[in-house]
Order: C-alpha cells, then sequence, then structure tokens
C-alpha cells in the first residue's frame, strides 16, 4: 500500500538554477513531483509554500572541536544543531578529533562527510587538534585517516614556521606524493589547509583534490588549478579574521603578520581569479574552530562580494557542491531536505540568512 504523503510543497522548487517546478511532496521522507494518491477521508498533508532549495552545504567546517581542541557530544549536538537551524543540511567536516558518528543515527542533525582527523607537521599546527608527525609517517597516517572518514582526508599544507617568521611548507615533495597516492588507493580525496603560496604547486602537481582557503593563488597557478581540476573552499567568513590575527602577532613575527594582511587584502580578487579561470569553487565556513557554526549564507555574501555572480555563488551551497560530494539534490525519490524561503534567492542571496522552513529527512524542523 502507497505511503501518505507527509507534506506538500507549492511555490517555486529551484531542482538547479534555471530547472524551477511549481510543486512537490515528501512520501515517507522522500521527495516526488508525481502527485501521490489520497485515500477517501484521508488526511491532506500540510502545505508548505515559498522558494525551495536543496539543503545548504558547508564544505569546510568542524563539527566537535572548538578554539581548544575536542569537545563533548552537548557541544557537538549544539554546532550541528545551529548548523541545521541556518538550512545547512548536507556538512564536510574538515578535520576533527571528536568521535561524532552518533550523529549518523540521529534524524534530526545533519548529515556529515567527514575528513577524519587533521594530519600535521610536528609543532606545526594548533595545538590539541591534529596528528602531528614527520614526513615518513605522513602516508600511513593518511591511510588510516582514509579508513576513519567518508571519503576525504585532511592534511595542513602550510603553517607558521617560528625559525623562519613566516608561513612555510610543511611538507617535501616526496611525501605529499606518496600520501596522497595512499589516499586514492584508499578511494578517499585529499584536501590541505593553506594559506600561503609555497606549497600549492607540489600539492596540485602531486594529483591534491582540493585545497582549503587557497589565499596564496597566484597568477602562476590559477592556471594550474584549473587544468586539472582541482576545487577551492575559499573559507571568506574566516579569512576575515587575518588582520586580527596579525596584529596579535605583530611583536613576535612581523613577517608573518605582514604576511597575513596581504594575502586578506588580495583575497576577494584572488576567489574572482579562480572563478574566472574555471576552477570550482565550493562554500565552506571554518566554522568550530574559532567561528560560531551557521554562517553559510554569509559565506554566500562572501563570495558575491568577490564578484561571482549570485547564480553562481549559490551553486556553489547547493546544486554544484552536493553533485561535488556526491549527495542528491531535489531529485525524484532523495531524502526530503530542503530550505524554504520568503523570496527568490537568486535574485538576493541574503535571504539565505531567513529561512521560512527547514526540512531534515521529511521532517519540519524549523
Amino acid at each position: 500500500m502507497s505511503e501518505r504523503a507527509s507534506l506538500h510543497i507549492k511555490g517555486r522548487v529551484l531542482v538547479g538554477p534555471e530547472d524551477v517546478r511549481e510543486q512537490m511532496w515528501v512520501v515517507d521522507g522522500r521527495l516526488t513531483y508525481e502527485r501521490p494518491p489520497v485515500a477517501p477521508g484521508a488526511t491532506e498533508p500540510t502545505t508548505l509554500n515559498g522558494w525551495v532549495l536543496p539543503g545548504l552545504v558547508d564544505a569546510h567546517c568542524h563539527v566537535g572541536l572548538d578554539a581548544h581542541g575536542p569537545v563533548d557530544d552537548s557541544t557537538s549536538e549544539k554546532q550541528a544543531l545551529t548548523d541545521r537551524e541556518a538550512g545547512a543540511l548536507l556538512l564536510r567536516d574538515a578535520g576533527s578529533p571528536s568521535d561524532t558518528r552518533w550523529i549518523d543515527h540521529r534524524d534530526d542533525l545533519p548529515r556529515i562527510i567527514r575528513a577524519g582527523r587533521h594530519i600535521a607537521r610536528t609543532r606545526r599546527y594548533i595545538r590539541n587538534y591534529a596528528h602531528e608527525i614527520e614526513p615518513g609517517d605522513l602516508a600511513a597516517y593518511v591511510r588510516r585517516e582514509a579508513r576513519r572518514g567518508d571519503g576525504w582526508v585532511k592534511i595542513v599544507g602550510d603553517w607558521i614556521d617560528r625559525e623562519e617568521g613566516d608561513l612555510t611548507a610543511c611538507w617535501p615533495r616526496w611525501a605529499i606524493e606518496e600520501a596522497i597516492e595512499a589516499a586514492h588507493q584508499e578511494g578517499a580525496r585529499v584536501t590541505a589547509h593553506c594559506f600561503a603560496e609555497d606549497s600549492l604547486r607540489d600539492l596540485v602537481e602531486a594529483g591534491i583534490d582540493c585545497v582549503e582557503h587557497a589565499t596564496g593563488l597566484t597568477e602562476e597557478t590559477v592556471p594550474l588549478f584549473a587544468e586539472r581540476g582541482v576545487a577551492i573552499v575559499p573559507t571568506l567568513v574566516n579569512i576575515a579574521t587575518f588582520p586580527a590575527l596579525a596584529d596579535g602577532g605583530e611583536g613576535k613575527f612581523p613577517r608573518w603578520s605582514a604576511h597575513m594582511r596581504q594575502l586578506h587584502a588580495r583575497r576577494y580578487e584572488t576567489v574572482r581569479a579562480a572563478w574566472d579561470a574555471g576552477i570550482p569553487v565550493f562554500t565552506g565556513t571554518d566554522a568550530g574552530g574559532s567561528l560560531a557554526h551557521g554562517l553559510v549564507g554569509q559565506e554566500v555574501a562572501e563570495l558575491v562580494r568577490a564578484g561571482i555572480p549570485a547564480r553562481d555563488a549559490l551553486a556553489a551551497a547547493t546544486w554544484t557542491a552536493r553533485d561535488w560530494l556526491g549527495r542528491p539534490g531535489l531529485t525524484e525519490g532523495a531524502p526530503a531536505d530542503f530550505v524554504v524561503y520568503d523570496t527568490d534567492p537568486r535574485a538576493d542571496v541574503r535571504v539565505l540568512d531567513t529561512p521560512r522552513h527547514v526540512v531534515l529527512r521529511g521532517r519540519v524542523v524549523r
């Protein structure tokens, strides 16, 4: 016997930037565009009206982590709920020391794609965040985290070198090549934290799949990224913190501080140059370290400020982001994870900050 529709969505369903449907239904937690039969005397489904997008994607956040390291399950739950309230229903966790697998068993929390725990060079990253190792161990740790994660591994590509007083690459080329090959053998993609310029060419030529932040892109490396199809997640809401970080380190590391200010000053130019060259760009907030969760709408607005057209910035958090991560959007039979807005988000992405309804696994959770 057919399941009864629980929701009827009317208005404008944005299956894609140009594929707009007038209505859809939720049946047994899944989407359909075919009107379900209604048995005589059956209760009519609840109707939601508005502009509909797939659940938003935060492709760089950290559930189970705060500024000091791993957090308890209660704090992880609050982080996930904050993202849910903002309409972020698919999260790529770009490194966490906490075990958050229990979230997968909660129907009221966003889906998470994990990259395992950060892998960093010894004493070259934030304390309590990462496995801190030497180059000879990189491939083995990458292989282990590939098995622990959900198809992704995260390495720290550069960080401040206290002897140099500035950002420098963390790994020799041979170690990166071994590590990326090991991840790919395990069926995982590799991404890397990179602020500066020095590590990018080696990472891309070694076969990396994505770079986080990518503030160090230059005229020389942008074409290389585009040719190899290496994606970037700019995390512009996080890059906005660079001036304050630079001020804090001025006395001890003046070269690093000046470098961070330069990277910040050209952040929009860098992102626009990447997009113009055809580099895939996706939304990520870097929430969970020093930043609050729930900022995905602000990140989309930042991409627009960088000069990316609104529809492409929106796609970076919805349709193309879900395709990139291998998760469905508003397609027939897909899980009913979507967000309803009062106005057309293609016309003004600022509406993303004020969803009318959030539906997760077919349930209205906001």
